[in-house]
């Protein structure tokens, strides 16, 4: 008689974590931990690129040259646009999590050595350890998302937009009542805990999950964010050289250098065609306009320049972030034949955000904020999700190392233009005047650039016959590759012939039978024609030349 085989009981089933049930199980907790995880990081970072010391200079020592102080805390926005490369080429070698883990670690280690600073050389060091940290933060983030459900990937783009137009509001905030210059050094150190008790948690739910790898690099693919190192050093020293008596136009020309610079590498670097393309300009784009414009719309908003200081924005920064995450989501559920133009839409909705800057700032009780504030974090959140679907992994840390770089270049285009309208203030009111005319001014400049970014992408698109080029891989590894089962998707036909209605072209394999061709993944963003103003610019370089605070208008 045949015997059964000996079957556990339901109950040791069930507590067993390495069975199926178990697996689930930890699966659906660790994607809630990395979904806390990265809200709880990932402004950590980005709160490290603004450089306020200058904002406190009532605190500095006499023993302390404030000049020196500020080049000092403006080299964390260089070091990070030089590892986020290195890190992007680590996370495709090896496993994210411990390098996202050791990003945290160094962003707490910068956070607890902060208040022993007492020089200019230790500022430096620590200010270099917190880029670096943040550097090898944000790529591990990315990679460690790729596999998971795509609303993880919606939050991931939902927060770095949030982190990015919130970043001056949450770098001054500590210092509103400062008593010690060196809070600018360690804004959130009960956060910095928090963040690494979360990647703590989520390292040891990876590891009982097996420590599953970041997929490996396509082929093509292995070196291309080193290339962004070249770029990355030369806007650095730029920025540096801005702090050594440059004359406006000479600063000018160093962020439109800088820009230029990155819309060339974005346009002959990627590995995927025309939705690489799509994908770099929109990182490129959002890193020159949505920081840096933020920026300065939090510095003209201060009770310093008559407007309602920080208490009053941060309505306008949480229904900001709101919307952001929300436009993430959104367009993680539609149709992925639809990202082409939808990730042209989200820049076109930038391009608002820039007009509503200049029609709406300043604002007395800031509520209007809320305006450019979402239309510009939405549209930034909308468009790099969308782009992000139509790529792989590894062009999207090619992208995400070409954001940094331009938000460096956007605070010098800014500073440039804020050189130039504060040259011949001789009172209080001139100085408020100058700020706002230096947004409104910077607003214009940087909404024509992501109207020429949607162009030149339209133009490149149409110009390689709508294809996104090479294939590299699967756009989406992991559950989007399910959602695209789900939705009937052919594989091998690219977004643009389910768009039209077309055919994927055929060829005869062996045996006579036929196969379909690979044509891709993504288009570029089609015909998109817009009109109107907007802009770029930001607080100041990220390594500053000396200028009055906007805390200190009271005395002329």
């Amino acid at each position: 008689m045949a015997v059964p085989p000996i079957q556990r009981s339901q109950q040791a089933a069930a507590a067993d974590p390495t069975g199926p049930s178990g697996t689930v199980r930890l699966s659906w907790l660790s994607d809630v931990v990395l979904g806390l995880l990265l809200v709880a990081a990932l402004p950590l970072a980005i709160v490290s690129i603004p450089n306020v010391v200058s904002m406190i200079g009532r605190l500095l020592p006499d023993d302390i040259a404030r000049l020196d102080l500020i080049r000092a805390q403006g080299l964390a926005l260089p070091a990070m646009i030089l590892t986020v490369p290195l890190a992007a080429l680590a996370v495709r070698r090896a496993k994210a999590v411990p390098i996202l883990l050791a990003g945290l670690i160094l962003l707490a280690l910068a956070d607890v050595a902060g208040g022993y600073a007492g020089s200019t050389v230790l500022v430096g060091a620590l200010r270099v350890l917190r880029g670096v940290g943040a550097g090898l933060l944000l790529p591990a983030s990315l990679a460690a998302v790729w596999g998971r459900p795509p609303a993880l990937r919606a939050i991931w783009t939902g927060m770095l937009v949030t982190g990015m137009v919130a970043a001056q509001g949450l770098a001054l905030w500590p210092i509103d009542d400062a008593k010690a210059w060196q809070i600018t050094l360690q804004p959130y150190p009960m956060a910095s805990g928090v963040a690494l008790a979360l990647g703590a948690i989520y390292l040891v739910l990876w590891l009982n999950q097996g420590a599953p790898g970041t997929p490996g690099p396509e082929a093509g693919q292995r070196s291309r964010p080193l290339l962004s190192v070249v770029p990355a050093v030369v806007i650095g020293a730029l920025a540096l050289g801005t702090t050594f008596g440059w004359s406006e136009e000479l600063v000018v020309l160093a962020g439109v250098v800088s820009i230029v610079v990155l819309l060339a590498l974005a346009s002959i670097g990627t590995f995927e065609g025309a939705a690489g393309r799509s994908l770099a300009y929109a990182m490129v784009a959002v890193g020159v306009v949505l920081l840096p414009t933020a920026a300065q719309v939090t510095n003209v908003e201060l009770h310093g320049l008559g407007g309602p200081g920080l208490t009053g924005m941060w309505v306008p920064f949480l229904v900001a972030g709101v919307a952001g995450l929300l436009g993430a989501l959104l367009v993680g559920r539609l149709e992925a034949a639809s990202m082409g133009w939808v990730s042209g839409a989200g820049l076109v909705t930038v391009v608002l955000g820039m007009a509503a800057v200049r029609l709406m700032v300043p604002d007395a009780d800031g509520m209007l904020l809320i305006v450019p504030f979402v239309l510009l974090v939405a549209g930034s959140a909308v468009a790099l999700t969308a782009a992000l679907r139509g790529v792989g992994l590894g062009a999207s840390l090619f992208g995400l190392s070409l954001c940094f770089p331009g938000v460096l270049g956007g605070y010098l285009l800014g500073a440039g233009v804020q050189m130039s309208r504060l040259r011949s203030v001789t009172s209080a009111q001139e100085l408020a005047d100058a700020f706002v005319s230096a947004l409104h001014l910077s607003a214009l400049v940087g909404g024509f650039l992501v109207i020429a970014v949607i162009v030149l992408a339209a133009l490149l698109a149409r110009r390689g016959g709508g294809r996104s080029g090479e294939p590299v891989g699967a756009p989406d590894e992991g559950p989007d590759a399910e959602t695209d089962a789900a939705r009937k998707v052919p594989v091998g036909v690219s977004s643009e012939v389910m768009a039209g209605g077309g055919r994927p072209g055929r060829q005869k394999g062996a045996g006579g039978r036929e196969r379909a061709t690979e044509e891709g993944r993504a288009t570029g963003w089609g015909d998109i024609r817009v009109a109107g103003p907007a802009e770029i610019s930001g607080e100041s370089p990220a390594v500053p030349p000396p200028a009055q605070s906007p805390e200190d208008v009271g005395t002329p």
